[in-house]
């Protein structure tokens, strides 16, 4: 066993090499703090068919490692958590660039959380673990991988954050790379005060060059103890250099007229035709995995050498184009809110359902024993939306993947986070860019029905073609940019922030200036879709009569107990007469009435105030005096004198749309206001001249 102890500024990572697990390829003890991780490599003995890396990770958190039995009935770990499927995601899209493209070895990746400390960075650390472990193992490739979390907070960058300090940043950004090549990112931010393209690239660069610190000495200390690799034919045995020659002199031109073809359906079934007439002429002379693979590479080719040469991409656009979009809204008459948000040959329905506190989802995890989700985004991608017979069954690895990034980039724009949503994608129609039609079609939906924003989110896909010193970004790719690309890039956000950013290399790195272009040119395109998006949301028609209605008011906290009753007796009561959900504060007296009908819920409330003698204690045309609460954009939440807050709105004292209501107010400032109306049981303030 070898033992291996690696200081950095934020952490003090010890390795142990072949410590444990000693019949795997290679198996590496990894502790970091009081975090322990088991990271093993099997591969398997023989190649795979296929003409894909067959490479699997799988991350896997031990309930005993926090001290604690397994959730739910069966007290044993299962189907993994989202989570945990996120995780091997991570370590799946920073690693598999990495390996040769001709690799052919099942090649099995397991990530064990043996212990946690609840101050370390999961996803980092078993990303270092399983870097490593790939790193000494036999795989045939010698390249020291990293990865760094960068946050933001009070206005400096803070590396490697810990899980507590995470939760007061604007920035979450997630970066991955080798030495002086970026592999992978994935960043959340706000939709306020947030992050912008100048900022991230700064995050990005401090990231980089702490990656390539961590690097240097993975390479130093790690490396030597690779084993012998594995003595592989790398070469691509169903490719033909011979058969590639007969495309280009004979069936060029018939490739291209299929490639330039608008509708991608019509342009899969010319390119299955003729890959049958290939098979069907070649077949006595080549293998018919040779015809096809060599077919993909020759067609791959003319793709690239189009965007590169001519400027000018397969669909006719130009490489910063985006493609048409049409908006629908609220086209289900029973649903909360939807928005079908169509842009080219991509089709998301998003649909919208608001719900009581008792619907958020929760959820167990090492780093806290129970956690509240108020916001969900689940994204399904049904085999009919690209045309495949297939059943719909759990969601994939890559539908959780595509939700996830989709909810990061609309979660900082809802104003109260204490609302529950649910929203849901179903995509109809796909070519390309089918999250960031989520990301678009779901905040539309949210303004669909009336859930209160700070703005809306559009998202677009970018995608890169590099050959030497000759590249081309392409805004909003489609399906075969993206498989021929060498980059996917997703970038969301509002005209000034970016909220949520995801990109995958296929080459290995990029550099940092070719990653600033692409982010001002995915602005550009951001800008164009959020014009059009503004459009659709200045013709909205919300349907209110679906819509759940909701009462919020606050009560003397000893109180609470007169509204549940002997084991829960009068809540139950009140709950089954007037066909509401409620939720208690014990703490802090507050209550939370939800239904479908607003008369219901309003006599609800009434009844609960009479229930323990307090009516609503303000008039109209009443003066008093309270604390700011919140200072958010559209005005201030004041905390009033007998309980309960009131809402100024902007529009009382902000005297042009440059000013912000910071410049007025400022938390626990005291104010004084007069009463002006009722807003749907909501306290309406003006200010007191």
């Amino acid at each position: 066993m070898q033992e291996i102890q690696i200081i950095h500024d934020e952490t003090n990572e010890l390795y142990k090499l072949d410590y444990v697990a000693k019949q795997a390829s290679a198996s590496l003890f990894y502790q970091n703090g009081k975090t322990v991780i088991l990271a093993s490599i099997a591969i398997a003995s023989k190649d795979s068919d296929g003409d894909f890396v067959p490479f699997s990770v799988q991350y896997i958190e031990k309930a005993y490692a926090v001290g604690r039995f397994p959730g739910g009935f069966v007290k044993r770990e299962g189907k993994p958590a989202e989570f945990e499927i996120l995780t091997s995601r991570i370590i799946d899209r920073t690693l598999r660039p990495l390996f040769p493209k001709t690799y052919r070895r099942a090649t099995h990746l397991s990530v064990f959380v043996l212990s946690y400390d609840g101050k370390s960075d999961l996803q980092i650390d078993a990303l270092n673990a399983a870097a490593n472990v790939l790193l000494i193992s036999e795989v045939p490739f010698k390249i020291p991988v990293a990865g760094v979390r960068v946050g933001y907070v009070d206005g400096s960058f803070v590396l490697n954050p810990t899980p507590e300090i995470l939760t007061h940043s604007t920035l979450d950004l997630l970066v991955s790379g080798s030495l002086d090549d970026i592999l992978m990112i994935e960043m959340k931010g706000a939709s306020s005060d947030g992050i912008d393209e100048e900022r991230l690239l700064e995050a990005i660069c401090i990231a980089k060059t702490k990656i390539k610190a961590m690097c240097v000495e993975y390479n130093a200390n790690i490396a030597k103890y690779k084993k012998p690799t594995l003595e592989l034919d790398l070469q691509d045995t169903h490719y033909s250099l011979e058969l590639e020659a007969i495309l280009k002199e004979r069936y060029s031109e018939e490739l291209r007229r299929i490639l330039n073809q608008m509708a991608k359906s019509e342009r899969n079934s010319d390119l299955d035709s003729l890959c049958n007439q290939l098979l069907e002429e070649f077949g006595d002379r080549y293998d018919s995995q040779i015809i096809i693979h060599t077919l993909e590479v020759y067609k791959r080719a003319l793709v690239r050498n189009q965007i590169l040469k001519d400027r000018v991409r397969v669909d006719g656009r130009k490489l910063d184009e985006v493609r048409p979009i049409s908006i629908d809204t609220n086209i289900l008459p029973c649903a909360h809110g939807s928005a079908l948000f169509t842009r080219g040959q991509t089709q998301a329905l998003v649909v919208a359902t608001l719900g009581s506190e008792g619907d958020a989802q929760t959820k167990e995890m090492l780093k806290s024993s129970i956690q509240k989700d108020y916001f969900t985004f689940h994204y399904n991608f049904p085999g009919f939306s690209v045309g495949e017979a297939s059943m719909i069954g759990s969601p994939s690895r890559r539908e959780l993947g595509h939700g996830n990034l989709a909810r990061k980039a609309l979660e900082s724009c809802i104003v109260d986070k204490t609302q529950t949503i649910r929203l849901v994608s179903e995509i109809l129609e796909s070519n390309g860019s089918s999250s960031m039609a989520s990301v678009c079609g779901g905040s539309l939906a949210l303004a669909a029905s009336g859930v209160e924003t700070d703005g809306l989110i559009a998202g677009v896909a970018m995608g890169l073609v590099i050959e030497g010193d000759e590249y081309a970004i392409l805004t909003d790719i489609m399906g075969l940019e993206d498989h021929d690309g060498d980059m996917d890039f997703k970038v969301a956000g509002n005209h000034q922030y970016i909220t949520a950013m995801q990109m995958d290399i296929k080459l290995g790195g990029l550099s940092i200036e070719i990653l600033k272009e692409a982010l001002y040119q995915a602005k550009q395109g951001r800008e164009h879709i959020l014009k059009i998006m503004q459009e659709a949301r200045e013709r909205i028609v919300i349907n209110d009569s679906v819509l759940p209605k909701s009462e919020e008011f606050s009560i003397p906290a000893s109180k609470v107990v007169e509204i549940i009753g002997v084991g829960g007796k009068v809540i139950k009561e009140i709950i089954e007469r007037f066909n509401v959900s409620i939720d208690l504060d014990r703490d802090k007296g507050g209550v939370k009435i939800f239904g479908l009908d607003p008369s219901l819920v309003l006599e609800a409330k009434d009844f609960i105030l009479e229930l323990i003698g307090e009516k609503n204690p303000y008039k109209i045309g009443q003066e008093i005096e309270g604390n700011v609460k919140r200072v958010v954009d559209f005005g201030v939440f004041v905390s009033l004198p007998k309980g309960g807050d009131g809402l100024l709105h902007a529009s009382k004292f902000v005297r042009n749309k440059l000013e912000k209501p910071n410049q007025y107010f400022q938390e626990g400032q005291r104010v004084r206001c007069i009463v002006s109306g009722f807003n749907k049981g909501k306290i309406d303030l003006d200010i007191l001249k």
